[in-house]
């Protein structure tokens, strides 16, 4: 496996680390937060940009066949999902195009159902654009979350419900949805003509026996259906800002198009198109040493809570590298800012972002770093919130 390398991102304009004013309202926090890695991305994807940037012309630029080819081919070996380079389409980010999907496929004060807990940007979407926000909460037991089949269907009727947007896998409840699952989902939805956008940004990012499966890949939906996954979280490339959007249905395809004409973005920097081709071409060594690591540090971390914070729900990490904490027998929801921030001094995603003060007590930890720095996490908590 290719050697993972650790870097210290401090003072290099990381977000994660130098960005922390805007979320916490300081900085300097340990942080354990915004989901990038801090390991230098495969080797393969260093050398194919010091090949681009060397060419030193850095002008329009015309994407190789290459690059929806070493995508394609991922896909079928890693997820056995064959994709066909007709139905790729390119926004800038994930959550850019789940944004520009709302704006596609609903009007104004249309009713958009999510599963909370779930990665805020969904929110945001949906009462950025002036649609009406509904959740539906995953169903709890000892940290396993499931979905509210009766609830979900139960909102989507009541409300008249246009659009579902579903993380897969599941951020921050760190589920692998099972394929009757998603099924059982898609079909309440296809019944209530409800359009689903799939948001699989962390598709590679699972471990054990759990299999991600594509949701296109379910059955037949493709006519309210569009995927979107990107090398970003994968390879620890979100600055190339490149994703794609997978859209089997020419109706769905002919919508898209139509809509990109009127904000014209059609294509990204050259950067992002080279970095995604190597990383999906020759990063799936590098991939493997990631997911050790990350397994290795949550059950640290699972193993340290357990023995001294025996009444945390840690919930099981079965996906994402996004571990999801219920600290309610050591803290308040009311005081989670000032022991969790000022006095454990962490950058972590405080649980009520994710849908609302009933998630208050959580935290939500980003596990892609090295072991030194989970353990001085994991011990600030520790030091902190540990019963006397």
């Amino acid at each position: 496996m290719e050697k993972l390398i650790y870097v210290d991102r401090r003072n290099t304009n990381c977000n994660k680390w130098d960005g922390q004013y805007k979320m916490f309202g300081e900085e300097g926090l340990h942080a354990m937060w915004v989901a990038d890695m801090d390991f230098r991305v495969p080797e393969c994807v260093v050398e194919a940009l010091k090949k681009y940037v060397e060419s030193g012309v850095y002008g329009y630029y015309k994407i190789p066949d290459a690059y929806y080819q070493a995508f394609i081919n991922w896909e079928k070996e890693h997820h056995g999902y064959e994709v066909k380079k007709e139905w790729i389409r390119f926004s800038p980010g994930v959550v850019a195009g789940f944004h520009w999907l709302v704006q596609m496929l609903t009007e104004e004060k249309d009713a958009v159902i999510v599963n909370t807990p779930v990665y805020y940007p969904f929110l945001d979407a949906v009462k950025n654009n002036h649609r009406r926000l509904i959740c539906s909460d995953l169903k709890e037991q000892d940290g396993v979350y499931s979905i509210d089949f009766e609830d979900f269907e139960r909102k989507i009727e009541e409300n008249n419900v246009k659009l579902f947007i579903l993380c897969s896998p599941h951020n921050p409840a760190g589920r692998v949805w099972k394929k009757e699952e998603l099924k059982r989902l898609f079909e309440i939805c296809k019944e209530h003509q409800v359009y689903i956008i799939s948001d699989e940004i962390h598709q590679d990012l699972v471990f054990g026996e759990h299999k991600h499966i594509p949701s296109l890949s379910v059955g037949d939906y493709d006519k309210i259906m569009v995927s979107i996954v990107a090398a970003s979280k994968t390879f620890n490339i979100a600055g190339a800002q490149n994703s794609m959007v997978i859209i089997p249905d020419e109706e769905l395809q002919e919508k898209w198009d139509t809509y990109v004409k009127g904000n014209r973005v059609l294509g990204g920097n050259a950067f992002g198109y080279v970095a995604a081709e190597a990383a999906y071409a020759g990063g799936g060594e590098w991939l493997q040493s990631v997911l050790t690591q990350i397994n290795e540090n949550y059950h640290y971390l699972k193993a340290e809570l357990e023995q001294n914070l025996p009444e945390a729900v840690v919930t099981p990490l079965e996906g994402t590298y996004l571990c999801w904490i219920n600290l309610g027998a050591y803290v308040k929801a009311e005081d989670m800012k000032e022991i969790i921030q000022k006095k454990c001094h962490l950058a972590v995603d405080f649980g009520d972002w994710f849908g609302g003060e009933h998630f208050g007590t959580f935290i939500r930890m980003n596990l892609a770093t090295s072991r030194e720095n989970v353990e001085i996490g994991v011990n600030a908590l520790i030091q902190n919130l540990m019963k006397k």
